[in-house]
């Protein structure tokens, strides 16, 4: 589950001229399996609220409810399968992060994780009702994500002694930028060396993939979630400093996304709602 202000992956986003974000947000929502749905409905400035606990957008909200962050979801899913996506997901954090780490050199790009420790909750209909590991974070950028990057990866890695995440983006120029960071249960962060690159097979749409592993261990993907032509996120068993973990990885190709050919296929999955209204 995403919340947007500012819809990256929005052809009509792109297409207004990337000029007033609050226009162009939404709540996406992914769920897997059989009766797996897909919502990322581009809703406009007249649908967004907002507070110091609470972000709304259109019918579905964010919000933090004491220590527990609470979201509210009643969408439409995208084509093949059109339905109504509604229910609740609570996340439980362990602990806060409050630090914030730049993936571009100029820091136009930046990344905080929030809660990369907690606990979910997830009631949605149809078909999704299950506990397990969560995490929550934020990206903040002051430019077009292809006008800085070519490719990224990203994954999150819950480990017997916390969480480990890695962020490896290889910018326009050419250079890398590469994070690895692990965090404690009891709130402390720190960086690390990160195990080598190790590549990992293909996705549907033939998109390069890869993360870190221990030297000689070659990544699996465990559960595909989504593919698109230029993005696909996945459940990928690994290993860090010897221990065999399974976590949420994504790999997105810039380049590819930017091909002006890719927007209408996409506007067909993300659908342009602006003139959407609370009730007052």
């Amino acid at each position: 589950m995403i919340g947007f202000i500012g819809s990256v992956f929005s052809p009509w986003y792109r297409w207004s001229g990337r000029r007033d974000p609050q226009n162009h947000c939404c709540i996406n929502v992914a769920t897997y399996g059989p009766q797996g749905r897909f919502t990322m409905t581009d809703r406009g400035r007249p649908a967004l609220r907002q507070s110091e606990d609470v972000f709304e957008v259109g019918p579905s909200s964010i919000r933090w409810d004491g220590d527990r962050l609470v979201i509210e979801v009643n969408e439409i899913s995208a084509p093949p399968v059109i339905s109504r996506v509604r229910g609740t997901i609570t996340l439980h954090p362990e602990a806060l992060f409050g630090q914030s780490h730049d993936l571009t050199p100029d820091g136009r790009h930046r990344w905080q994780p929030f809660a990369p420790i907690a606990r979910i909750e997830v009631d949605l209909a149809p078909g999704h009702k299950w506990q397990g590991h969560g995490y929550f974070d934020a990206n903040f950028g002051d430019a077009a994500l292809e006008a800085d990057f070519n490719y990224w990866t990203w994954g999150r890695f819950p480990r017997a002694g916390g969480t480990t995440c890695f962020y490896d983006a290889t910018l326009r120029d050419g250079t890398a930028q590469e994070t690895a960071l692990h965090f404690h249960p009891d709130g402390r962060m720190e960086p690390f060396a990160a195990p080598p690159k190790a590549r990992m097979a293909r996705s549907l749409w033939a998109l390069r993939r890869e993360t870190r592993a221990d030297a000689g261990t070659t990544p699996r993907q465990r559960l595909a979630m989504l593919d698109a032509p230029f993005y696909t996120r996945a459940a990928v068993e690994t290993q860090i400093d010897g221990e065999r973990c399974i976590g949420v990885h994504e790999a997105l190709d810039l380049r590819r996304f930017a091909q002006p050919l890719l927007k209408p296929m996409l506007a067909v999955r993300v659908p342009r709602r602006r003139n959407w209204h609370f009730a007052e």
